[in-house]
């Protein structure tokens, strides 16, 4: 058997090839964090001694150039004009005031701590000497304060909040050196300079050990001064970067959630960015895929970072409440890490492997039903409320925003038609109902629709030039929706309740009636535990105070009441028809008529007292689309109705209460008036 020795001719190195090359230069001249460069040198290295044909050249390869495209320090400036906020807030949006002022309240306390300067106290038991280094520090732009002594300046360290103190060493009642060690207690994230005119070895290595951040000699030089205070004070900046806040944009679908995120990265001036969760199931989507196969990828949020080239973007989690789970992980899980601000400053993806700073992101999240998250999320949530609009926010919406939006989609334009006021609202009052506008902007475009159709009907382009009333009527068709709240009941034990729910406010029937039985509580509409605990808790308080309402105190004994809520395929519960149930048996049994144009809402107790429920600004709205004008709360929701606005004041009647019997008059007419006729 014969062995030929092949030659290096015969089996050449690998070469390199030219893609590896291109990505070693551009790694070179960008301005990456030294742990990541350190990953980049390292990962070229095994680069270049892998066979360009193996997967795992392919693998690293692309690695570098993730890491490389990430805008590792690349930001945007946030524009800080409160003038420019307020005019491109109030531009896009009617109403929505809260949500506006908690904006407002972000960018006050961006602009006050980008726009004060550094806070530098120096002392020194010289007069000359504090103010020599009072003058050269101010014309350096900081803010400068002056003390005599240790204890002096110690006084000052308490009231006062210094980035930098500049201390000599040996002064009257105390010294630099216990200074050092009392103010380092009192603000440990105060700097502080040590300057003497007796310096020795011994007395440096002291001050250094005590917490000194530098130490300076005397007689001192002004050059030297100004760029250690410079280096410092730049330093320490650059350590507390400010945290963007983690807002949740809760309320029903179609109340500007989304648009109000795309308005507040206008104004700040940021690059916005929209990533519905709806349907995510995988986790990997949000943390990404390890390196193990050439298809992995990061998730979601790195690769928006890439997309965007800036680390400080708006990003919009749209339907968080939607995300769902299965076997391959909890997305829901990932978020407590992404939105948590003492967390994703090194946040963790699986295919990076590099922590990156998220702190800077502005993350809005939005949802329709916040039960549906786990406490631990919401706890790193700041909540903002989209209780809905009401008719005239509606109004102007329409008027600024969505009429002249579908008319231009659907070629309208000359002339631009002019819809009346009036036929704006009866749209709003007749063909929806909806605590925001979707719906309302559908039924505009199917106006534009309607229009467009017939100025081509006849080969020609003329249209109405004014959609009034009948023509809006006459092109939509018969209502869809009528005010039946306002109309007067036929029959006792019918009375009208508030309820919320994921669309917003809407107003409920609760149906009472009576048959003779052995006294049985029926209750029928696909009721929850919850609800039916109330109809109990109601019943008992009637039977309990029968006398005070003028009833048989054994009513109940040779009779069955049976309490029934419309719509019964639609699950309901809720702490919040006590008071309804209530009124409603108060009706069928003393036979008189619920008023008509009057809801209710409140949980009550036993003894009859009532207690404060959620979504008032919802009902009220609700009640006013469902042509009521007066509503019945409970006392404990005076807050809420204090804050309402005054519109909402002005076009319905509130009545609060602490006890149930005192809304007996105000919902149930008088005995005398059910002998009447019905209108």
């Amino acid at each position: 058997m014969i062995f030929f020795k092949r030659s290096d001719e015969e089996n050449p190195a690998p070469a390199k090839p030219q893609e590896l090359e291109e990505l070693r230069g551009r790694a070179k001249t960008l301005s990456l964090p030294e742990h990541i460069a350190a990953i980049v040198d390292k990962e070229l290295e095994k680069l270049s001694r892998t066979d360009p044909s193996v997967a795992e050249h392919a693998i690293g390869q692309g690695y570098v150039d993730w890491l490389c495209a990430l805008p590792w320090n690349a930001s945007t400036e946030d524009s800080l004009d409160f003038a420019r906020v307020e005019r491109i807030l109030s531009g896009s949006h009617a109403g929505l005031f809260h949500v506006k002022e908690r904006l407002l309240e972000f960018l006050a306390g961006r602009t006050l701590a980008a726009g004060a300067p550094p806070h530098v106290l120096v002392v020194d038991d010289e007069e000359i000497a504090r103010m020599n280094l009072e003058h050269v520090l101010k014309k350096e732009g900081y803010a400068v304060r002056t003390a005599a002594n240790g204890q002096e300046a110690l006084d000052l360290v308490r009231q006062w909040s210094f980035d930098l103190i500049v201390t000599d060493l040996k002064m009257d009642k105390m010294d630099g050196m216990t200074l050092l060690s009392e103010a380092g207690k009192l603000s440990p994230a105060t700097q502080i300079v040590i300057v003497t005119g007796y310096a020795t070895v011994q007395s440096a290595v002291q001050a250094m050990r005590t917490g000194a951040a530098h130490y300076l000699t005397k007689p001192i030089s002004l050059d030297e001064l100004r760029q250690t205070v410079r280096e410092l004070l730049g330093g320490r900046k650059a350590l507390v970067p400010s945290r963007g806040p983690v807002l949740c944009f809760t309320g029903p679908p179609g109340t500007g959630k989304t648009s109000i995120g795309m308005a507040i990265a206008e104004a700040l001036g940021r690059t916005f960015h929209r990533m519905s969760m709806a349907g995510l199931r995988d986790e990997a989507e949000l943390r990404g895929h390890r390196r193990t196969y050439v298809g992995a990828m990061p998730g979601k949020i790195i690769q928006a970072m890439r997309r965007l080239g800036v680390n400080n973007p708006v990003l919009m989690l749209d339907e968080i409440d939607k995300v769902g789970q299965d076997f391959r992980g909890d997305p829901g899980a990932a978020f407590l890490e992404i939105l948590d601000p003492e967390q994703n400053r090194q946040f963790l993806d699986l295919y990076i492997d590099a922590p990156f700073d998220l702190s800077q992101v502005m993350f809005i999240a939005t949802a329709n039903d916040l039960s549906k998250l786990d406490a631990p999320l919401r706890d790193r949530l700041e909540i903002v409320n989209f209780p809905g609009y009401t008719e005239a926010e509606k109004l102007a919406i329409a008027t600024r925003h969505l009429i002249p939006r579908q008319c231009a989609e659907h070629g309208l334009v000359h002339p631009l038609p002019e819809f009346a006021p009036e036929a704006v609202r009866g749209i709003i009052r007749d063909y929806t109902n909806e605590a925001g506008v979707r719906g309302l902007d559908r039924e505009i475009g199917a106006v534009c629709r309607k229009l467009a159709r017939i100025a081509l009907a006849d080969g020609g382009a003329r249209y109405p030039s004014r959609v009034d009333t009948a023509l809006a009527t006459s092109l939509l068709g018969p209502r869809r929706f009528t005010h039946s709240a306002a109309q007067e009941h036929v029959r006792p034990g019918v009375v009208h309740g508030l309820v919320w729910s994921d669309a917003g406010g809407e107003i409920v029937l609760v149906e009472a009636a009576s048959m003779k039985g052995a006294g049985q509580l029926i209750l029928t509409g696909s009721l929850g535990e919850v609800l039916k605990e109330s109809a109990q808790t109601a019943l008992s308080y009637i039977r309990g105070n029968a006398e005070a309402f003028g009833l048989d105190p054994d009513f109940f004994a040779a009779m069955d009441l049976h309490i029934h809520i419309p719509a019964g395929a639609i699950p309901k519960d809720g702490p919040s028809a006590g008071i309804t149930i209530l009124m409603a048996l108060l009706s069928l049994l003393t036979g008189r008529r619920a008023r008509p144009g009057v809801a209710l809402t409140g949980e009550m107790s036993l003894g009859g007292m009532l207690l404060p429920v959620s979504g008032v600004r919802e009902k009220i709205l609700a009640a006013l689309r469902g042509g009521v004008d007066t509503v019945c709360l409970p006392e404990g929701n005076r807050p809420e109705v204090e804050a309402l606005e005054p519109e909402l004041h002005s076009a319905i009647r509130l009545v609060l209460a602490r006890e149930a019997s005192e809304l007996a008059d105000v919902v149930l007419q008088t005995p005398k008036a059910t002998t009447e006729p019905t209108a």
